[in-house]
Formats: structure tokens, C-alpha cells, sequence
């Protein structure tokens, strides 16, 4: 009788212990995405520079925004231009679900692309949009980071010259998660769409 009075209470705990350990396996759906799911493949948003206001920004400063990250240069003769007025269409799409995302334009020409002149060329296209700059070592390390790539071309006889460079988009969460890829084969549909996943309440 000692022995079945101490082995009772604890037959109670046993259904209590599976339901914890089923829950505990649950995860839960992953968003259905339409473009290419970074997520987990890449890492979180991170890195200190200079916004196009002057001031040195982290990561940090947009937590909380779901974040698309465009390496480019304003003296960029297409590619460039075309993609900020592709993202400033996107932006008036998403109507007031925009004021939660965040256009960062990372230069890869921080020789010529000082605060002032990023200021006017990024506002020239869209509200949601900041330029950001730093060191060539700054701006080296973040394109490496996300497996992007740039190339100075040789000047011309006047000086100047072209940089070629990736043109994906990178859209973070508002973590700072990397969730997806966009690249210039994938229809703004697309983008819009994940983009209405990350933006909406409780989708990120």
C-alpha cells in the first residue's frame, strides 16, 4: 500500500509531460513567399555607418522596419535609377503599410558619394528612402556580408568612371531577419506581395 500511494501522484504528470513535449516540437508555418527565401541562409542585418543626414546609424536605428538593402552609387548611368523608381512604385503600392519599411541605398562609391549628394539623389525617388556611406573598408565588409559584389572600372581620360556592381534586393524583417531575395528577374508583384507579409501585424 506504501508503495502505490507514492507511485499515484505522479501518474497525472504523465499526459501534462506529453502535451508539453508535442508543443514544444510545434513550429510554426513558414510564410508563403513568392520570391527567394533567404531566410536562415544569410545573416542578420548588421553595421555602422553614415546616413545622408551626416550621422553614424546601426542596424539598430531600424529595428522595428522591415528593411530592403540595395548596393548602388548615384552616378550609376541605369541600373541603379531604374531600381529605385521600380521600390518607389512598390512603396506608393503598399499604400500606408510603407511607413513601416525602409529603402537603405548603400553606396559603393564612397569617393564621390558624400551625405549631401546621397541626401538628393535617394529623396529625389522616394520618402522611404536613406543613403548610407562609409570607409571603402565599412562598405567592402557589408557587401561581403551578403555575398553581394563590386568592381571599379578604369577611369576615363576625363576622370571619371563606372562601378559595376550586384543589383539584388535584400528585404530584412523587423528584427533585422533576412527573409528574401529579390533580383531584377522577379516581378514587382512578387515583391509586393512578401513585402504585404513582412509589413502586416504579426506576419514578421
Amino acid at each position: 500500500m506504501k508503495l502505490r500511494y507514492l507511485l499515484r501522484p505522479t501518474l497525472w504528470l504523465i499526459p501534462l509531460a506529453l502535451a508539453l513535449l508535442l508543443g514544444g516540437c510545434h513550429r510554426p508555418e513558414p510564410l508563403p513567399f513568392r520570391l527567394t527565401n533567404v531566410t536562415g541562409h544569410m545573416p542578420p542585418l548588421e553595421f555602422t555607418l553614415t546616413n545622408d543626414e551626416g550621422k553614424t546609424v546601426s542596424a539598430s536605428h531600424y529595428r522595428g522596419k522591415v528593411v530592403l538593402l540595395y548596393f548602388g552609387y548615384t552616378h550609376c548611368p541605369d541600373v541603379c535609377p531604374l531600381t529605385l523608381a521600380h521600390l518607389h512604385v512598390v512603396m506608393q503600392r503598399l499604400g500606408k503599410l510603407a511607413d513601416g519599411a525602409r529603402i537603405l541605398f548603400v553606396t559603393v562609391d564612397p569617393g564621390r558619394d558624400t551625405p549631401a549628394i546621397l541626401h538628393g539623389y535617394v529623396k529625389a525617388f522616394d520618402s522611404h528612402a536613406i543613403g548610407l556611406t562609409g570607409s571603402p573598408g565599412d562598405i567592402e565588409a557589408l557587401v561581403k556580408r551578403y555575398r553581394a559584389s563590386f568592381t571599379r572600372e578604369p577611369a576615363t581620360t576625363d576622370g571619371n568612371y563606372e562601378v559595376s556592381h550586384s543589383s539584388a534586393i535584400y528585404v530584412f524583417d523587423r528584427q533585422g531577419n533576412p527573409r528574401v531575395l529579390s533580383t531584377p528577374a522577379d516581378s514587382q508583384d512578387d515583391l509586393v506581395h512578401d513585402l504585404h507579409l513582412l509589413l502586416s501585424n504579426g506576419a514578421s
